[in-house]
């Protein structure tokens, strides 16, 4: 089996179980026990520690502190979360909505507790609630697998021979399994394209460092390393060719929001004439916001951009900012990669068409 590139029926949907290993999937269910396992992304890369969770507000205390992020990771996390509080007996609506509140900007956690509570109300027999909700939840993860390899097999054949650029975490890590961004990397090089890798560190978490260079030194792809401010300098210099980015929430503009630092690569990417690229499930569609400035902006702890690794790096009396993500406009996005295929702009009719396949 190639672990960068896995070729699997698109319509079967049970198959993706038989490759979770390589697909580097963040969480499990665990049948036998009715838990949720998640990988402690914290931890990573110097531990492996899988975390057992059989509450709601586990999982809600997980997404909130990133032990499990990206946006299509934190919708499947939450949809396992509604399902163990059925099993539970807890209330369902308050489930929802402690998991609601975790996450403000990604689109996936709101469209997963959509389908949970759609799922909810078509179900009229109470004593079968808690199992339609874990099979709900499991059919959530097994599609999302499916997309990221949808966008993969779109995308893979866009990228041009030479250097490809990354930024935070949009891997195996981020998602049900495979990836968004890195999917479409994966899915290139497993066809053959000439790639270098590049991924951006990205502080303050340094999901780069930590994830996705995790994620390829796993698959055996050399990766190289940037500091946030090194891209613009390689690009003057011709050393890089494109850039594949994920996103957390794209609005019916194709303006899209992923995590900070997103945007100045989009600009570096315009001025030097590379393509830029953003990799996104349908799941991740907010087409109800008419633009990028109508997306909600999580703002985290000022701590965690004045320490790094638990040890403070400014002086106290410093303060700091956070906002989590920014938004790349339309305008310097050259295609939106999806499950469905590929849209160019303009995006409010390329996104609208690709929505109702």
């Amino acid at each position: 089996m190639n672990a960068l590139k896995i070729d699997l029926p698109l319509d079967g949907e049970n198959a993706v179980d038989l490759r979770a290993e390589a697909l580097l999937a963040p969480l499990r269910w665990d049948d036998s026990s009715r838990e949720l396992l998640l990988l402690d992304q914290l931890k990573l890369p110097h531990e492996e520690i899988w975390l057992r969770y059989r509450d709601a507000v586990g999982v809600a205390d997980a997404i909130r502190h990133m032990i499990v992020r990206g946006a299509p990771a934190i919708g499947i996390a939450a949809a396992y979360g509604v399902a163990l509080a059925a099993l539970r007996g807890d209330d369902l609506p308050a489930a929802i909505a402690r998991l609601a509140a975790t996450r403000p900007t990604a689109k996936n956690l709101f469209w997963a507790l959509d389908r949970m509570r759609r799922r909810i109300a078509a179900t009229a027999e109470s004593s079968t609630l808690a199992e339609v909700l874990v099979a709900e939840a499991q059919a959530i993860h097994r599609e999302d697998v499916l997309m990221c390899l949808r966008i993969g097999a779109h995308g893979g054949k866009l990228l041009p021979p030479g250097a490809v650029l990354t930024h935070c975490n949009a891997g195996g890590l981020a998602t049900g399994g495979y990836g968004t961004a890195v999917g479409v990397i994966r899915s290139a090089l497993g066809s053959g394209t000439p790639l270098k890798v590049f991924a951006d560190e990205t502080r303050p978490y340094l999901q780069g460092a930590r994830l996705t260079a995790f994620e390829f030194v796993k698959l055996g792809v050399e990766v190289t390393l940037l500091t946030e401010g090194m891209a613009g300098h390689l690009m003057s210099r011709g050393e890089i060719q494109s850039v594949v980015v994920g996103a957390d929430r794209i609005a019916r503009s194709g303006d899209a929001a992923n995590k900070i630092g997103t945007y100045t690569l989009a600009v570096l990417a315009q001025a030097h004439g590379i393509p830029f690229y953003v990799a996104a499930p349908r799941s991740t569609l907010d087409l109800d916001l008419p633009s990028g400035s109508d997306i909600p902006i999580e703002e985290r702890s000022v701590d965690e951009v004045l320490t790094l690794g638990g040890i403070r790096i400014a002086p106290h009396g410093a303060t700091a900012r956070h906002p989590a993500f920014d938004v790349t406009p339309a305008r310097l996005i050259t295609a939106i990669i999806t499950d469905a295929g590929v849209a160019y702009p303009p995006y409010e009719t390329s996104l609208q068409k690709l929505s109702l396949l």
